[in-house]
C-alpha cells in the first residue's frame, strides 16, 4: 500500500493551510493510501533520511522506497491529481 507522508512544521504557515486539505482527502484514499504527518522538528533523523530541504513536502513512499514528492502548498485538486496519477 502507499503512504503519503506529510512533513511539516507547526510554525510553517502553509503546512497549517494544508492541515484540512490533507485531513480531507485522507478520507478520500482510505484503504488505498495510509497517510502519516511528520513533524520536521520531533522526527529530525526520517525528515534527514528522505532529505527534506522546504516543508511542506508530501513523499509517496511504497515497500519502504520513494515513489515521488511534492513540495509546497496546493490546492486540493492539484493534490488528487497527482494522488489520483499514482494510484492507477
Amino acid at each position: 500500500m502507499l503512504k503519503l507522508l506529510d512533513f511539516y512544521a507547526d510554525w510553517c504557515g502553509p503546512c497549517k493551510i494544508m492541515d484540512p486539505v490533507f485531513e480531507e482527502i485522507e478520507k478520500d484514499y482510505q484503504g488505498k493510501i495510509e497517510f502519516q504527518k511528520v513533524d520536521v522538528e520531533a522526527n529530525e533523523q526520517l525528515a534527514g533520511q528522505f532529505d527534506i530541504r522546504s516543508i511542506p513536502t508530501f513523499v509517496l513512499v511504497k515497500d519502504d522506497k520513494e515513489v515521488d514528492r511534492r513540495m509546497g502548498a496546493m490546492p486540493k485538486e492539484m493534490l488528487k491529481d497527482w494522488l489520483d496519477s499514482q494510484t492507477k
